[in-house]
């Protein structure tokens, strides 16, 4: 018998007193051995989504499954095969770091020593000062170690990489895929484009509560937008620029224009923009809201 996906929910919704709707029928499945990426902007419903997998909230309609546990009549069960970082991480402040770890694994009972002792050093983990004093990073640290030490079937990870320094996000990234690599589950909930695109397997975009799209990383960086500033020599028509499929002029101010393109267009932009004589040429990643707006243009195109 094949094993239950990872995570399966069916027309999941939560209402917030007030008639908020933090979430509306959310239709997912993540599969067994795969990082997920979860990426949205700040509001649009990620971290309802995961208090709704741990039985934290209540669901308004719908129901979810983990490891093929309900999430509701299994709960306790479930959160026991679920390692989790949230978003809000808080801690206590009177015990060390490795008091506070040394507690969680007598509570779980399943912890592998060697296992969080090599999470500790892979990530050089101050542990002999009170919680308190420590750094954001470094509190963030610890509580990427609890969420991996006890070698969960799914991790579940809310913004794992805030507060961290490039290499250490580099590191976590890598912890990530040796986990999918096991066959186990990463849900990676995130704002950040960048930290999903060089992690993640298959991502859903959420937006206002609605899951706008579920794509490969490869089908998402297809259709991602760059924000351009060209700065020409002498001003050029920005119909010629324009005229480029995927092409959005956004403003032109004298000889400088400013447009959106997707990276499969780039190439033809850039043999178009070298035909004139160029002070300056900058390209880097549209925002989130971007390329949501992108999507809907999409959306509304196809219908």
């Amino acid at each position: 018998m094949a094993e239950a996906p990872a995570i399966q929910t069916f027309r999941l919704s939560k209402t917030y007193g007030g008639g908020v709707r933090a979430l509306v029928d959310l239709d997912l499945q993540v599969e067994r051995g795969e990082v997920f990426g979860y990426l949205g902007p700040n509001g649009a419903g990620k971290s309802t989504t995961i208090r709704l997998f741990l039985d934290l909230i209540h669901p308004t309609s719908g129901s979810a499954r983990i490891l093929g546990l309900d999430t509701r009549a299994d709960g306790v069960e479930a959160r026991k095969r679920i390692g989790y970082l949230p978003g809000d991480l808080r801690l206590p402040d009177r015990l060390t770091a490795a008091e506070y770890l040394a507690s969680l694994a007598r509570l779980r009972g399943d912890v592998d020593t060697a296992l969080g002792h090599s999470l500790c050093e892979r990530l050089d983990l101050v542990l002999d000062r009170p919680l308190r004093h420590l750094s954001k990073g470094n509190r963030q640290k610890v509580g990427l170690v609890q969420a991996f030490m006890h070698r969960p079937e799914l991790v579940v990870l809310d913004e794992p990489t805030a507060g961290l320094d490039p290499l250490l996000q580099t590191e976590i990234r890598a912890l990530m895929r040796e986990t999918a690599e096991d066959g186990r589950t990463v849900f990676l909930s995130s704002h950040s484009l960048d930290e999903v695109q060089h992690t993640a397997d298959r991502v859903g975009i959420i937006r206002m509560g609605r899951l706008v799209d579920v794509d490969s990383v490869e089908g998402l960086r297809t259709r991602s937008l760059r924000r351009v500033r060209v700065s020409f020599a002498e001003p050029v028509a920005a119909e010629e620029l324009a005229r480029i499929e995927g092409i959005r002029v956004q403003k032109v101010e004298d000889s400088v224009v400013r447009l959106s393109a997707p990276e499969t267009a780039m190439d033809a932009l850039v043999k178009t923009v070298a035909r004139h004589p160029v002070v300056d040429l900058v390209s880097e990643p549209a925002d989130l809201e971007e390329i949501f707006l992108e999507l809907y243009r999409e959306t509304a195109d196809a219908g």
